[in-house]
């Protein structure tokens, strides 16, 4: 059966986040806030420094209001950066920016979906055919999450996928045994993680010309 349409939320475009989840201690004013892991989430959703402008403008756009990328930025920073500054690597708006830049263009994960043979398509994927395919290739569980079924649709839709890093940077499993495995990370408006069976992953949405 074809899949209705699919939700508004969902864009052609790709863009990405690097976030922290743990335990925040402290304010984030204070600099004393703890943190567990490193998240790199892959958003499919419906900095600052000039070196970097064009790679940010490309994979980090500010899908929901695209003529404004510098305050999307500045709140970025101010979000997820000043919490992952803990990590020498991240630890300056530049650093943290061509870093993300890097794991994201490292990763190359819409390629690795891509030479899986899982691509935007009015087919049907299962969930669990996605994880397993993606933990063959980076050896760690990502996170998967979706949007449920609105009215008249037939199965949930993917939203966005995480990769998980230490604080040293290298991937790790994004939840182990006796952490939630809830919503968490960068999820936006709706998302929660994806349920055993088929989800939707629909093709870029056709814009007038």
């Amino acid at each position: 059966m074809k899949p209705a349409a699919p939700h508004s939320l969902l864009l052609s475009s790709l863009c990405l986040a690097l976030c922290c989840l743990g335990g925040a201690r402290a304010s984030r004013r204070s600099g004393n806030h703890e943190w567990k892991k490193l998240i790199m989430v892959h958003h499919w959703p419906v900095t600052v420094c000039k070196d970097l402008l064009p790679k940010m403008k490309m994979y980090w756009p500010d899908v929901i209001h695209p003529l404004n990328h510098s305050h999307f930025w500045k709140h970025e920073w101010e979000k997820h950066g000043t919490c992952a500054a803990q990590v020498d690597a991240l630890n300056s708006q530049k650093k943290y920016f061509g870093g993300s830049l890097d794991l994201y263009q490292g990763l190359a994960l819409n390629s690795m979906l891509q030479k899986l043979g899982i691509k935007p398509s009015i087919n049907y994927y299962q969930i669990s055919d996605i994880k397993d395919a993606l933990a063959g290739i980076y050896g760690v569980i990502p996170k998967v999450q979706c949007l449920p079924p609105k009215q008249g649709e037939e199965v949930q839709t993917i939203g966005q996928i995480e990769l998980c890093f230490t604080k040293e940077l290298r991937l790790r499993n994004c939840t182990e045994p006796g952490e939630p495995g809830g919503a968490g990370g960068a999820g936006g408006p709706g998302l929660q993680v994806c349920e055993d069976g088929p989800a939707f992953y629909p093709p870029p949405q056709q814009t007038a010309p």
